[in-house]
C-alpha cells in the first residue's frame, strides 16, 4: 500500500516483458499465458503445462499454470498453512533500505476509497439494495475514525505486506513442498497484523463467501505460532515463542481483520459503481460490511494479557 519501496543498491532489476494480452476471450488468454511462460519459465515444455482459468479473480483474469493454486480447504491443512505462515514471515522480515522506517498508508488509502464510493445508483433495484443494506456515509466515516485511533495503537509493526493474500494467490508445489505468492498488485508497507488478518478473512472464499470457514482459535494459535517462529528466525531473534506472544498477535490480527473487511467493502462499492465485470460487487460489499459489524463486539472484547 506504500507509494514506493526502497530497493538496496545491487538488487536485480525487475524484468520488463513486452507481452500484452488484450483479448478477454478465454482461448486468447490461455495463448497469452503460454506466451508469457516462454519468458518466465523457458525450460517448461508448453505441451506439458496444465492451464486452468480461475473464476476467483474479480478484476483480472487468473490463469493457473501448474503449480496448484489453493482454495479454502487447502489453507486449513496444517502441512500447507505452516508453509504459508513461513513464506509470509519471510516477506515481513525483509529489511527496509538503509534503516528507513516505513509507515503504513492504510488509513490514507482507505480515506481515498471512502471519497470515491457512490451516493446512489441509476438502477432502481441496485439503489434500493444500496440504501437499505449499506451503512450511511456518516456511520462509515465514524467507523474509520474509530479504527484509526484503536488499531494504530495496537503496536503491530509496519512491514512489507502482500495485502491481498486470498487463496488463489497462493501457489502450492506438492512435489517440492513449498508455496509461492502471486499477484502483488496491492503490496506495500502496512501493519503486520493486517496482512495476516486479511488472509484469515480470505478463508471464507470470494465467489461464495462463507465466514463459518474463518479459522477458529485453535487453528489460529497453531498458524500464528508457526509464523512467529519463522519471523523470529528470519529476523535473527532465535525461534523461541511464548504463549503471551501468540496471544498478543492473535488479538492484533483479529482486530485488524476488521480493517480488512472495511477496506474491501469500500473497494467493492467503487467497483459496483464503475466496473463492467459481471460480478455482484454490491452484494460483496454488503457481506464485508455485515461481517465487520458482526465481528466488532467480539474482537474488541479481547484483552491483551498482563
Amino acid at each position: 500500500m506504500a507509494n514506493y519501496i526502497h530497493v538496496p543498491h545491487g538488487s536485480p532489476e525487475v524484468p520488463k516483458l513486452d507481452v500484452t494480452v488484450q483479448d478477454q476471450e478465454e482461448q486468447r488468454c490461455r495463448e497469452g499465458a503460454l506466451s508469457l511462460l516462454q519468458h518466465l519459465r523457458p525450460h517448461w515444455d508448453p505441451q506439458e503445462v496444465t492451464l486452468q482459468l480461475f473464476t476467483d479473480g474479480i478484476t483480472n483474469k487468473l490463469i493457473g499454470c501448474y503449480g496448484e493454486a489453493l482454495d479454502p480447504k487447502h489453507v486449513c491443512n496444517p502441512a500447507i498453512f505452516r508453509l504459508i505462515a513461513r513464506q509470509l514471515a519471510k516477506i515481513h522480515a525483509i529489511h527496509a533500505h538503509n534503516g528507513w522506517i516505513p509507515k503504513s498508508n492504510l488509513w490514507l488509502k482507505m480515506g481515498k476509497y471512502f471519497s470515491l464510493i457512490p451516493t446512489g445508483f441509476a438502477d432502481e433495484d441496485l439503489n434500493k439494495r444500496f440504501l437499505s443494506d449499506i451503512p450511511s456515509s456518516q456511520i462509515l466515516q465514524e467507523e474509520m475514525t474509530w479504527m484509526k485511533e484503536i488499531l494504530s495503537n495496537l503496536g503491530s509493526p509496519v512491514v512489507l505486506c502482500h495485502n491481498d493474500l486470498l487463496c488463489k494467490n497462493i501457489i502450492y508445489n506438492e512435489k517440492q513442498g513449498d508455496v509461492q505468492f502471486i499477484d502483488y498488485e496491492y503490496s506495500g508497507y502496512n501493519y503486520l497484523a493486517y496482512d495476516i488478518g486479511n488472509h484469515f478473512n480470505e478463508f471464507a472464499g470470494v465467489s461464495d463467501v462463507d465466514y463459518s470457514l474463518y479459522p477458529d482459535r485453535q487453528l489460529q494459535g497453531q498458524w500464528l505460532r508457526s509464523y512467529l517462529e519463522a519471523y523470529k528466525e528470519f529476523k535473527g531473534f532465535g525461534t523461541e515463542v511464548t504463549e503471551k506472544e501468540v496471544e498478543i498477535l492473535f488479538i492484533q490480527v483479529n482486530q485488524f481483520a476488521l480493517a480488512s473487511h472495511f477496506f474491501w467493502g469500500l473497494w467493492a462499492l467503487i467497483q459496483a459503481k464503475y466496473s463492467t465485470i459481471d460480478f455482484d460487487f454490491l452484494g460483496y460489499a454488503i457481506v464485508r460490511f455485515n461481517q465487520y459489524f458482526k465481528m466488532k463486539p467480539e474482537v474488541t472484547a479481547l484483552k491483551v494479557p498482563e
